[in-house]
């Protein structure tokens, strides 16, 4: 092991040690160990001249700046020229050596260090001027904040937040009221005023050009000028060497490997490796010559916007959605896309009769991409509802995670009852089929349903339901069948069932497993006992506290556990997966499905991830032998391929 991978294992190893100390009250290895690895550390810190972000050598103090200066790029940073076509990248590249890598889904940040350390980070604003964000560069996840190189450096890269970091994150947040992507969340997180709050979501950070280092002989090689980055500690972005011959399997490559990445990518970069080439061919008033993107291709269609769609949920949030002349996407008729949001609609200035472009988001999810009827020069008047659309009742405009959400503040909203007894019997609440949002709606207009508890009751209304259109006496059976299998339901999905604001499934197996799944501790705990679960925060803590505190809420719980039995999973003292991280792909024969098995991890103290990383324990094939994207990347990793049956071996 190489001196900078002992440094990361180390600030890992560190790290973990000191957060289960000062968070947990809990030792994992002594303070002599620990001072051994720390000395470790230091020195080799000392002796490469780098220091990682992450680094317990290195208190990065938290800061709150009023607001975010503007600083001129040194040299202008333009965009790139665009294709969809690779004999357009072929024709490029010509006869020359290329390298060919991600184009990351992020924000562009310029890094500069000075005497060996980190003194700037610019994001790249509108490529003359960009915003000083330094204060949040420094707590990102992944980069040296001490560099062994003292001259003036500096570097371009992509600041992402990875696809892992984004779930886990939108997990803790209400439905409404989500990220839209990665991209936005990362782009509104290193532009905070507060940095504890960047800190926090695990910004990651991937070089892709290296701007100034005057002094380095690279050999005339952007290749030499990556391995260079490397050396210092610097994470950058997977290339591959390319020809003209090679690149249709290099894209071929990329796009195989595209959906196990755990970060976003809208394509592809293409340049040239000779620095001096490069240099030599200038630029034109828009594009660099020595660069071009290839776009992966959407499949996009115009069409002419009828109207804008208000839509209520069970947390007051009255979401827009464009309602269009019906179009053919990926084989299946489209129209009508969410908006998500109030900040969205007024970005597009979206108004009736507008000639729009929509496309499938992983060609699954109606996505408005343009306005093309949209003019920087005209008026255009949003029209915004000022009553719900619901209920008829007031509405008031919020600001929430970095986006404006328009809210009905009746507390009687008919929507928000629909929408919360529909979250009540949904597959990971209790999981009553039979009840669908329309059902839902037509017992609670029929006064059958008042309280969650009500539909534990349902059977007084038996002649009156079998009577009603679409509703015979079968579906009368299959309904009340559901419903008393549903009596017996896990606690997390029981809490998750509540709709709990901020508290999504993932944060109910956390609070679960943290009291041994002990309702009665859990109703107790105050806010301060929550913020110390592992990954709740004081937004979540207080919104359970309040939900438990509130007497309604509680008479309305009493009254379900009249019908309802919450079965227990028994915590193991005994977690033989303790800091363990799996990647699950393939086939089971043993497990019914990937989730039970997951499940089991998790119970047992491990961890389950989508990609195979340098963090992979073991990777979960049947098919140890198979080609797969995740076989490779666990061979070229040296993570251990296991079967099911080994699996059970290690439990």
């Amino acid at each position: 092991m190489n001196k900078l991978d002992r440094m990361r294992e180390l600030v890992k190893i560190l790290s973990e040690a000191s957060k289960v100390y000062y968070q947990e009250n809990d030792e994992i290895m002594s303070n002599h160990d620990y001072d051994k690895l720390y000395d470790e550390l230091v020195d080799i810190e000392k002796e490469t001249g780098i220091t990682m972000s992450g680094s317990p050598t290195m208190k990065v103090g938290y800061t709150l700046l009023s607001s975010l200066p503007k600083e001129k790029h040194k040299t202008r940073m333009l965009s790139l020229d665009k294709t969809k076509e690779i004999n357009t990248l072929k024709e490029f590249i010509d006869g020359k050596k290329g390298m060919m890598s991600w184009k990351l889904d992020g924000l562009t940040i310029v890094l500069t260090y000075n005497d060996g350390k980190l003194i700037k980070a610019v994001t790249r604003g509108n490529g003359e001027i960009g915003e000083v964000i330094t204060n949040n560069a420094k707590v990102f996840k992944n980069i040296p904040l001490n560099i062994s190189y003292k001259n003036e450096l500096i570097i371009r890269g992509e600041a992402v937040i990875k696809y892992s970091d984004f779930k886990i994150i939108n997990e803790n947040i209400i439905d409404k009221d989500k990220y839209k992507n990665p991209r936005n969340l990362c782009s509104g997180t290193v532009r905070q005023l507060n940095n504890e709050i960047t800190a926090k979501r695990n910004v990651h950070f991937f070089a892709f050009t290296l701007v100034q280092a005057g002094d380095v002989d690279f050999g005339d090689s952007k290749i030499n000028q990556f391995e260079w980055l490397q050396s210092l500690g610097f994470d950058t972005v997977e290339y591959r060497i390319v020809d003209k011959d090679s690149m249709e399997d290099n894209v071929k490559w990329f796009e195989e490997k595209i959906i196990y990445n755990d970060f976003g990518s809208d394509g592809l970069v293409l340049t040239f490796d000779s620095i001096s080439y490069s240099e030599s061919l200038g630029q034109t008033a828009k594009f660099p010559r020595h660069s071009i993107a290839f776009k992966w291709s959407d499949e996009i269609k115009e069409t002419k916007l009828l109207y804008i769609e208000w839509s209520a949920s069970r947390t007051g949030a009255i979401n827009p959605i464009a309602v269009f002349e019906p179009i053919e996407l990926e084989g299946t008729t489209v129209k009508r896309a969410s908006l998500h949001n109030l900040s969205i609609l007024e970005q597009l200035e979206l108004i009736e009769g507008d000639t729009i472009e929509v496309y499938k988001a992983n060609m699954i999810i109606p996505q408005v991409a343009n306005n093309l009827s949209k003019r920087t020069e005209e008026v255009r008047q949003i029209n915004i509802p000022d009553t719900c659309p619901v209920c008829g009742g007031d509405v008031e405009v919020k600001q929430v995670n970095d986006v404006k959400v328009l809210y009905c503040i009746n507390t009687e909203c008919e929507a928000k009852k629909i929408k919360s007894f529909t979250h009540f019997v949904s597959r990971d609440a209790m999981n009553i089929e039979g009840l669908s949002e329309s059902t839902i709606q037509k017992f609670i207009d029929k006064g059958f349903i008042k309280t969650y508890a009500d539909i534990y009751r349902i059977e007084k209304y038996k002649d009156e339901i079998t009577t009603m259109e679409g509703f015979g006496e079968k579906s009368y059976i299959n309904l009340i069948n559901s419903i008393e299998k549903s009596k017996n339901v896990l606690l997390p999905n029981f809490i998750y069932a509540l709709g709990i604001i901020n508290v999504g499934l993932s944060n109910a197996k956390l609070i679960c497993k943290y009291y041994d799944y002990d309702f009665d501790k859990i109703l107790s705990a105050t806010q301060e006992d929550l913020t110390e679960i592992e990954g709740y925060g004081s937004i979540i803590a207080k919104s359970l506290v309040e939900y438990f505190n509130n007497e309604k809420n509680m008479e309305q719980i009493k009254d379900l556990l009249n019908y309802i039995v919450l079965e227990k999973i028994e915590s193991t003292d005994d977690n033989v997966l303790e800091g363990k991280t799996f990647v699950i792909t393939g086939s089971l024969n043993i497990y019914s499905n990937r989730k039970e098995l997951k499940e089991l991890i998790e119970n047992l103290g491990g961890k389950v991830t989508g990609s195979v990383t340098g963090n992979t324990d073991y990777l979960i094939n049947n098919n140890i032998e198979s080609s797969s994207s995740k076989n490779k990347k666990a061979k070229e990793l040296g993570v251990p391929i296991i079967n099911e049956e080994t699996f059970q071996s290690l439990i």
